[in-house]
């Protein structure tokens, strides 16, 4: 609970810090108010379930281990986000903020214990990402990422809204322990079909904020036109928010119903699978490479959930983690070399942006194929050991076929990850010295150190949670 009073009362404060002549001291300032979020994250680590706001918000170990990936990835994001004071024409506080209140909705959604509190934490976060998406005015491409972002997330949210009515219809209640109670006394014979209509119904809704297929038209489009720092935000805090809300969903309330509900989510894992890892093999853009990779990834995700045992608990923690760090790494280095590649007037995200990139700047060659190879889930990275845990927990519910598809498509994917390294190692390129400024840089290794931390010493959280 701390972090959500801590951000609120810090965003507030982060505008009008905005009053300032100097705009040096907001990226500072923010980064000192993360550390004070992940700080006080910890207080209440094996302090039992906790419950808040008259019983509408819980904490435990499971709430505060994801709000420490989504607040970890923000200080991390804001880190490498100097490049709006070197703009004349942004409002760096403007967009502090927003991404500050973002993090409210986040962690409201990781922890809720009543559903309003979900549509209240979704909301938050999915307003200021539609802001920050078209936050670039004079881009036409970011305009129409807005635009698309805002519709299409318009018509989610009346998804899940619906759902959560049908729900309570059914129920009487928008708790999930009142829900969990109602699911667990269903007569054999029954068939509550309100309560499946609405969980349908709520499934659509929150599966389009984590970009699963069918629900993934969006994500290409916005993930490019959106500024990059922006696309990170969105790729790694708003999915691992997302997938933390639907496990507490699933597990908390409908655990009864597994079996109605199982199939569903298998189908669209798979679904999601072969459109993220198919439609990424046939992109030249390396950031819509990275859309369609989040997509897939979210299919990887969405096999914990279909499992559904304890170790599932432990691999979609483990697994947000991995791919967020990976993520902050690929588009960290992204910014750098699109940087570049705009003062030389030249393409800057497509694949050959990166040619000759280890020549000159061995370092950030490194850092992204660190990246790509745990994307891919290579082992010796944390990537790897993320599938691993996913796949296992999927064998030991006795799912072995949604198992095999994956690691088909995990092949797949090592296919247009590995484009990456070859364009950096092996193909000649233009790219000179990339001067990188020296906390840019500790955060790049930072990430890429926990990667191949995580992938040496896998069982670092076992038993934590």
């Amino acid at each position: 609970m701390y972090p959500i009073i801590l951000l609120s009362v810090l965003g507030v404060v982060t505008l009008f810090l905005g009053f300032s002549k100097s705009k040096n001291v907001l990226l500072p300032a923010v980064l000192f108010f993360l550390v004070l979020a992940i700080a006080s994250n910890f207080v209440e680590w094996n302090k039992g379930p906790l419950l808040y706001f008259y019983d509408m918000l819980r904490v435990d170990n499971l709430t505060l281990a994801f709000n420490g990936i989504v607040l970890l990835s923000a200080f991390m994001i804001v880190a490498i986000s100097g490049g709006f004071q070197e703009n004349p024409d942004s409002e760096p506080a403007e967009y502090f903020g927003l991404m500050l209140f973002s993090l409210v909705g986040a962690l409201m959604m990781i922890g809720f214990e009543h559903m309003i509190m979900l549509f209240i934490g979704v909301e938050i976060l999915s307003v200021a990402m539609y802001i920050l998406t078209g936050s670039n005015k004079r881009n036409l491409r970011s305009n129409e990422a807005a635009l698309k972002y805002f519709l299409m997330g318009a018509f989610a949210t009346g998804f899940m809204l619906f759902g959560m009515t049908l729900i309570y219809g059914a129920t009487g209640s928008f708790k999930l322990s009142h829900i969990h109670g109602f699911a667990s006394n269903i007569q054999a014979d029954a068939q509550p079909y309100i309560l499946y209509a609405g969980l349908l119904l709520l499934l659509i809704g929150m599966l389009f904020k984590v970009s699963a297929a069918p629900f993934h038209f969006w994500t290409p489009d916005v993930y490019e036109g959106a500024p990059t720092i922006f696309t990170t935000f969105m790729s790694t805090i708003v999915k691992t928010a997302g997938f933390a809300a639907l496990f507490r969903l699933l597990n908390t309330s409908f655990s009864e119903i597994y079996g109605f509900w199982w199939i569903i989510i298998a189908t669209i894992a798979v679904l999601t699978l072969l459109v993220g890892n198919i439609g990424a093999t046939s992109q030249n853009s390396f950031k819509r490479m990275l859309a369609y990779s989040g997509i897939s990834h979210a299919g990887y995700m969405l096999i914990a959930l279909t499992a559904l045992t304890k170790p599932s608990q432990n691999a979609i923690v483990f697994y947000s983690l991995a791919y967020s760090l990976s993520t902050i790494c690929a588009f960290g280095v992204l910014m750098l070399v699109s940087r570049e590649k705009t003062l030389e007037g030249q393409p800057n995200e497509r694949y050959e942006a990166f040619n000759g990139l280890a020549k000159q700047n061995p370092m950030l060659a490194f850092v992204l194929a660190v990246s790509m190879l745990s994307l891919a889930g290579i082992p010796l990275t944390a990537g790897f050991w993320g599938k691993f845990f996913i796949f296992t927990s999927a064998a030991d519910r006795g799912i072995i076929w949604i198992t095999v598809i994956a690691v088909l498509m995990s092949a797949v994917g090592i296919y247009y990850y590995f484009r990456v390294i070859i364009s950096s190692y092996l193909k000649e390129g233009d790219l000179i010295k990339i001067r990188v400024a020296p906390f840019y840089q500790v955060i790049l290794l930072l990430a890429t150190f926990l990667t191949i931390l995580f992938g040496l010493a896998p069982g670092v959280f076992e038993g934590l949670l």
